[in-house]
């Protein structure tokens, strides 16, 4: 491929492996020249990019968790060198498993070559997981919540490319794993189990901070699509008070400078729909 044709490049900087001392460059996504075409926002706060003649699609997601391309440990980028001392023998001890696993659900993925959707999908599989090898001061549950739910997105990506392999069904399984760790990073800090001071961009895609307000609104879009439904009173219990937050954080039905306008809007969307359910008005 031709420099001009390139969507990625090597890192200058080594990155070393904190859990088995491998050394390996990071592969950047580059920018400019017409790469990155952005279509429209879904309601779970993803963005869609469209096709670009020159380039085809591209997907920023893919390269933003790093990975060593020999015992596949995995975090996001500002965490990955420094794991705390006691979680390096979790590292170690799992290492095997890991590997394993990733590569049965991924069979093709591999750290070793230009990223993919698949390595992209796997690489945050692999956060999801290694990111229990973290102390809470790093407030690892909000970033599995994260993970999980850009590992969602690119398995939805390779499910409309390769349909038929249950990718589909997949996806939804990692969302709602992502609904739990939503609602768990949150109740963790609200107790004071974990602290969310080391997030400086809630996502949860590339293009924009929704912050703590975006959480709070995944949290309960989340619950709503992919929470439990076996208890119907519990169930309608959780959307109850998802609906009373949503409604106290955004102040629905007043106008408000402070919050960014489209979260504004979808969460409108998702208060209604949660009262629909629920068979309430606000009359």
């Amino acid at each position: 491929m031709t420099d001009d044709l390139k969507i990625s490049y090597q890192s200058k900087e080594e990155y070393r492996c904190p859990n088995c001392d491998t050394a390996f460059h990071r592969e950047e996504l580059l920018s400019g020249s017409g790469r990155l075409i952005a279509g429209r926002i879904t309601d779970e706060l993803h963005r869609l990019y469209e096709p670009s003649a020159k380039f085809g699609v591209i997907y920023p997601l893919v390269y933003q968790a790093t990975v060593c391309p020999e015992c596949m440990f995995a975090a996001m980028d500002k965490d990955f060198m420094n794991l705390p001392g006691q979680g390096r023998a979790k590292a170690m001890s799992d290492r095997q498993g890991r590997i394993e696993e990733t590569r049965r659900i991924l069979p093709s993925a591999d750290f070793t070559k230009p990223r993919d959707l698949v390595s992209g999908a796997a690489s945050f599989y692999l956060v999801l997981r290694c990111y229990d090898y973290y102390t809470r001061e790093f407030s690892p549950t909000m970033k599995q919540a994260i993970a999980a739910l850009r590992c969602s997105w690119l398995l939805e990506e390779i499910n409309s490319k390769y349909p038929g392999y249950h990718y589909d069904w997949l996806s939804v399984l990692v969302k709602k794993k992502s609904a739990f760790l939503y609602n768990e990073a949150i109740l963790k800090e609200q107790t004071g189990k974990e602290t969310l001071s080391a997030i400086k961009n809630f996502g949860p895609d590339t293009d924009k901070n929704y912050s703590y307000e975006g959480a709070l609104y995944l949290s309960a879009l989340l619950k709503l699509k992919f929470g439990q439904r076996e208890d119907p009173a519990k169930r309608a219990e959780e959307l109850g008070a998802a609906k009373r937050t949503i409604a106290k954080i955004f102040g629905l039905g007043k106008s408000s400078k402070s919050k960014p306008g489209p979260l504004l809007e979808m969460a409108r969307d998702l208060y209604e729909s949660i009262n629909k359910e629920l068979n309430e008005t606000d009359e």
